[in-house]
């Protein structure tokens, strides 16, 4: 495996995370800044809605595997925190990961990072090898295209 920099998983990350997005009917729009959102993504013309739908993206890319949770991000409940894994291996499976801010911190919770001296500390934790019991838990976060599709609802609102 080619060793990229940082920069370079973002972009493939981003891109993964863009095709996942299109081939499931959604629209991406990239912001002009960058403060605290990655992507927006959005649908237009939602099938028996009558309202524009969007929300927002923070995206984490990792090479391998990673999952992080920052208290930072507490202030934007709608903020979708998304992971894209393997992100350096062609002929792996990337999956893509998905929750709001509430979900992240009952995985955090479950895992007993919010006890931590580092939590404390930092007002975060990530881990570069998640373990088993990470990974079950957020199984229920894995994204396919249905769930794209159903995207806002994990949300709970509309915007508009």
């Amino acid at each position: 495996m080619t060793k990229v920099d940082s920069q370079v998983t973002e972009l493939i990350g981003r891109n993964i995370l863009t095709a996942q997005l299109l081939l499931a009917g959604l629209e991406v729009a990239l912001p002009m800044r960058d403060r605290g959102t990655d992507l927006v993504i959005y649908r237009d013309l939602p099938e028996r809605k009558t309202r524009f739908e969007c929300l927002p993206l923070q995206m984490k890319a990792a090479a391998k595997e990673s999952f992080s949770v920052d208290r930072k991000y507490e202030k934007f409940p709608d903020l979708l925190h998304v992971h894209v894994w393997n992100i350096a291996s062609a002929g792996e499976d990337h999956p893509v990961f998905a929750m709001t801010y509430a979900h992240a911190i009952a995985v955090a919770e479950s895992m007993g990072w919010t006890r931590t001296t580092t939590w404390e500390k930092k007002g975060s934790y990530t881990t570069t090898q998640p373990s088993a019991k990470l990974k079950e838990l957020l199984r229920q976060h894995l994204m396919t295209p249905e769930r794209w599709r159903n995207v806002f609802s994990i949300v709970g609102r509309s915007a508009g």
